[in-house]
């Protein structure tokens, strides 16, 4: 009988800690730590799982915006009593800082960290109004930079402190409007094809993504943009609004909403795959933050879930 070197061609490799990288995926190490023989299979999305974070100083829910990654994150308002506080989640735990100068929820945001960021639009608190408001982040204070064309709550936002788009968006009148930000000013830019609010976000602005919302209906429709049009592509599994959603124009999470829901899809750039569920429902919309579909988080109420999909699984032999 071959033995596995003869079959591979090398031994069984003793090493410290397990592997993380995909190329030792199909091997069998030994860890000499745990004394254990391992097997590594390969990871991904199907492999992704949710687990709890850290908890939030204050309780939250309509937030008026969730950006950044998930080792650098940020929750901005509502709740209703927050609603001009701001949270930093540094991957594990959130720390208050500096608070915005108008407090709001259902609102929209942009940026890549928590030094520096959008938010803007939103309902106003606690006059109840929507609002045209744009306050930028420098990682220490809110300044008020240029509004938006038209006061407007509830859309997607994605994109940098510089280069932003908000699409969609409103309750009860959803509307195809879109709006692009230069650093300075918002200009109006190419409708979305369909009409929605309470919608979710990803991506740059000139590579963006948008998802799920109410058209009234509970929303499946998936458009992309390259920074001067919008084209539909391949619907989501279910259809929700208020969602989550974070990532790339081509690896994205949409996660939660309403009707509440616990459950979760991944983007790979062409199509949506329902992915593992979250512990918990959270429906209130733009409290997600993360890089692309392998990590992020999503927060609400007090409670934290990161997302993460590891390149490889790792699996103790059993001998008998």
């Amino acid at each position: 009988m071959a033995n596995y070197k003869e079959l591979e061609g090398f031994g069984v490799q003793t090493l410290a800690t397990d592997p993380d990288s995909a190329g030792w995926a199909g091997s069998i190490f030994y860890n000499s730590t745990s004394g254990t023989f391992k097997t590594v299979k390969p990871g991904g999305i199907a492999a992704g799982t949710w687990a709890s974070g850290g908890t939030l100083n204050n309780s939250r829910t309509e937030a008026a915006a969730g950006v950044g990654t998930q080792t650098a994150a940020m929750i901005v308002g509502r709740s209703p009593a927050p609603a001009a506080v701001t949270e930093q989640y540094n991957g594990s735990a959130w720390t208050e800082v500096a608070d915005l100068n108008s407090a709001r929820g259902r609102g929209q945001g942009a940026g890549a960290s928590y030094t520096s960021a959008l938010v803007f639009g939103g309902v106003l608190v606690p006059a109840d109004t929507t609002s045209a408001l744009n306050e930028s982040w420098n990682g220490s204070s809110w300044t008020e930079v240029g509004d938006l064309p038209t006061a407007r709550s509830d859309g997607g936002g994605f994109g940098t402190q510089t280069a932003a788009i908000l699409a969609g968006g409103n309750r009860g009148t959803p509307t195809t409007a879109t709006f692009s930000w230069n650093g300075t000013s918002w200009a109006s830019a190419t409708a979305i094809n369909t009409a929605r609010g309470e919608n979710a976000a990803a991506g740059i602005q000139t590579a963006g993504i948008i998802f799920g919302g109410r058209e009234p209906a509970n929303s499946v429709a998936t458009e992309l943009y390259n920074g001067s049009t919008w084209t539909t592509t391949s619907s989501m599994n279910t259809g929700r609004y208020l969602l989550g959603g974070f990532g790339t124009q081509t690896s994205a999470i949409a996660s939660s909403g309403t009707p509440a829901t616990t459950s979760a899809e991944a983007w790979d750039g062409s199509t949506w795959t329902t992915v593992s569920s979250l512990a918990n429902p959270a429906t209130s919309q733009n409290t997600a933050a993360g890089a692309d579909n392998t990590s992020g988080l999503v927060a609400a109420g007090t409670a934290t879930e990161e997302w993460n999909a590891p390149e490889v699984v790792i699996n103790t032999l059993t001998t008998s």
